[in-house]
């Protein structure tokens, strides 16, 4: 502050520079690291955008491979939690879902997408669990307009490499996403 006829200096005006000074007296300035940028040669960016097309174009054939029928439609009890157990998996598995005991690896949220997006995400993130080995994965459809809550499940049932699915506890979406297990050979299991 100022000193004016108004205010006089207290002890504490005076002494706030010195013990901002005191505070601060150890400290040095950090030196600044002059390592450049990793730069990519233009054999190397060839290099890394064929990789980008290929997964790319793995991913769409993956896609068109397996197409999920609107036409069939499974019977889900309207009483009871969303579930469904392939009949050669046991049913332990599914329950195991419904209680938490496998938190997703991957998370699928379906938020603002048409059902024909839907469809070619669903049968991506599949074909992706398996290549990487996992488990148990989330759909997040949401509640909206139920249209995708409704379709999703009747499109997981036709899937050779889902072994079931259940409504999600609180802690991974509840009713507004679905757990999938995912058929892996007894070797890739995770768990």
């Amino acid at each position: 502050m100022k000193n004016t006829p108004y205010h006089r200096k207290t002890q504490s005006d005076i002494d706030e520079p010195d013990l901002f000074k005191n505070e601060f007296k150890d400290v040095a300035p950090i030196k600044q690291d002059k390592i450049p940028p990793q730069r990519f040669s233009s054999k190397q960016n060839s290099g890394l955008k064929q990789k980008n097309n290929a997964d790319l174009a793995e991913i769409k054939q993956v896609a068109a491979a397996f197409e999920f029928s609107d036409g069939f439609e499974g019977y889900f009890d309207i009483g009871q939690p969303l579930k469904y157990v392939k009949p050669e998996t046991d049913s332990h598995e599914v329950k195991r879902l419904s209680r938490g005991d496998y938190p997703p690896d991957f998370i699928l949220d379906l938020h603002g997408i048409n059902k024909d997006e839907a469809k070619h995400e669903i049968a991506a993130l599949i074909h992706a669990a398996q290549k990487q080995h996992v488990y148990c994965v989330s759909i997040m459809h949401g509640k909206g307009t139920y249209a995708l809550k409704k379709s999703i499940p009747n499109w997981l049932i036709q899937h050779p490499a889902v072994k079931g699915f259940h409504q999600a506890p609180k802690e991974w979406g509840g009713q507004s996403a679905l757990l999938v297990l995912i058929d892996l050979p007894l070797h890739q299991a995770k768990y």
